[in-house]
């Protein structure tokens, strides 16, 4: 703790009051037996009374060393004056179990204007001596007062610290019977949670087990049911595919019964009707031949007759399309043994390249009638000079 120590009208060795504030930074001590006195004065006080018990005994000090010094030596020897100070506050501390740690003097005054009147010593001297003496019987009974008043202190101080002393034994006594207390039962706690929580895992391992259970047969069942489904489904999947085949089977058996029968139809239709065709064709050919007194050969040739128109005009159709665009003939104009020119002879064997219609008899086994004339033979003569251009 930092203690704000505001010492005035401090008696000086040259009995003059002076001014000394200071700061004074105390701690609890860490001496072992320094230490022990800590705990015996000090545990159970306030940090208030603390301070100002310190702050007792640190002015009574601080007068006791500037009661020693004189003004000049706490002026200018400064270090010499905190050195003692240190010196006599810690050795009084130390009974409390404190320590100093560091002491700050800030200013010193003297409200007689003695350091002032250092200049002037010679002009004061009788004065000074006054009030020295004065000082110095001022002193001895602010000593004796002072020592006193420490004695008062001391002595209260020891009845504190054995009452003190009496009341932390009593709290010791009953924090030690408060922890045993606690600690029993935290051993009871702990033994109870710990069996909770065992009875906890064996109901969850339990549920566990039964839900593990529940899911296997879950799952069994599932899968009977799916297996059913793919197995139904599949039945009917193939009774479906094999109705659909005979359907199918039966539909186009059907169609190839009708398209058999209608084939049948048309063939025996077709049958018929060049049954109906022959059988008239028969009764044709029996009627010709009727018609020819029984001679089959006249009623051949008859039946050739009809058709020779047709075998006629298939004849001009095969010259039909040929075209002659222009014909040149050199000829001498002189007649042939025959009489005619080589121009007469040329168009007449022109047309006789044309196949004559006793040939078309002759290779259809007949023989023209007397009155449409006979194959004649005729030679061409050898002074003809022709040149003739087909395109």
């Amino acid at each position: 703790m930092s203690i704000t120590v505001d010492l005035t009208n401090a008696l000086s060795k040259q009995n003059i009051r002076i001014d000394v504030p200071s700061r004074f930074t105390v701690g609890i001590s860490t001496a072992a037996g320094i230490m022990q006195n800590a705990a015996e004065r000090l545990l159970g006080l306030k940090l208030t009374e603390i301070e100002e018990l310190a702050k007792d005994i640190i002015f009574g000090q601080l007068r006791l060393v500037v009661a020693t010094m004189d003004i000049e030596e706490i002026n200018t020897d400064r270090d010499l004056f905190l050195s003692e100070v240190s010196s006599n506050v810690e050795t009084e501390l130390k009974k409390i179990g404190l320590r100093l740690i560091n002491v700050n003097v800030t200013d010193i005054n003297d409200e007689s204007g003695y350091i002032e009147a250092l200049g002037k010593e010679a002009a004061a001297k009788a004065i000074n001596d006054a009030r020295k003496s004065v000082a110095e019987k001022k002193r001895d009974g602010s000593i004796g007062e002072a020592l006193a008043q420490k004695d008062e202190r001391i002595s209260v101080a020891e009845s504190n610290s054995q009452a003190i002393e009496g009341e932390n034994t009593a709290k010791i006594t009953v924090a030690n019977s408060d922890a045993l207390r606690r600690e029993k039962q935290a051993t009871a706690l702990k033994i109870a949670t710990a069996a909770e929580k065992v009875q906890a895992a064996k109901a969850l391992e339990e549920s566990y087990a039964a839900e593990e259970s529940a899911e296997l047969q879950r799952a069994s069942r599932e899968k009977a049911s799916r297996e059913a489904d793919i197995i139904v489904s599949a039945e009917i999947a193939q009774r479906k595919m094999e109705i659909d085949a005979e359907a199918q089977a039966e539909r186009l058996r059907r169609i190839a019964k009708g398209e058999a029968d209608a084939i049948f139809e048309k063939m025996q239709a077709q049958a018929k009707g060049l049954n109906e065709i022959l059988v008239k064709q028969a009764e044709g050919f029996k009627e010709i031949i009727k018609s020819a007194d029984g001679d089959t050969d006249a009623a051949i040739r008859m039946m050739i007759a009809d058709k020779m128109e047709d075998i006629i005009k298939v004849q001009v159709e095969a010259i039909k399309n040929l075209k002659i665009d222009k014909v040149t003939v050199w000829d001498s104009g002189n007649g042939g043994a025959d009489g005619k020119t080589s121009t007469a002879n040329f168009l007449s064997g022109l047309m006789k390249s044309i196949p004559p219609m006793n040939e078309l008899f002759d290779m259809a086994g007949m023989e023209l009638p007397g009155y449409l004339g006979k194959d004649k033979v005729a030679s061409a003569p050898q002074d003809v000079v022709a040149e003739t251009v087909v395109e």
